[in-house]
């Protein structure tokens, strides 16, 4: 299985980027799928997740109504659409898989992709 994120970069405090992950390996439409972040001295967060099936999504507080988790199933890749960014959102990202349902906790899901860098500047 390998899950291959995309799309970070540097970008000012209120613009937007638009993280990709592409799977392979695994039948994506057995997979709920996720992200999670790491800032510089900070530990791993959840961040957005979506369900295998039934697409239901579900958010990081801190994120919620900024950022949008997508999936689509023809690519077998999932989104994360990220609007009005802080510098507080500055973080390693993470593009995450775990068959079945979905979950929020690091070690409950099975695979990691290797993740992408978002600087914020303010």
């Amino acid at each position: 299985v390998q899950l291959q994120a995309s799309g970070g970069g540097l970008v000012q405090a209120g613009g937007s980027l638009r993280l990709s992950c592409a799977a392979s390996g695994l039948t994506f439409s057995s997979y709920a799928m996720g992200w999670f972040r790491q800032a510089p001295g900070k530990e791993r967060e959840f961040v957005a997740g979506i369900a295998s099936s039934d697409g239901i999504r579900f958010y990081a507080d801190s994120v919620k109504g900024r950022f949008t988790i997508s999936r689509d199933s023809a690519k077998n890749t999932v989104y994360l659409q990220m609007n009005s960014l802080k510098p507080e959102d500055t973080a390693v990202y993470y593009c995450v898989a775990r068959r079945g349902y979905s979950a929020t906790t690091y070690h409950e899901y099975d695979y990691w992709g290797q993740g992408t860098l978002v600087t914020v500047s303010s």
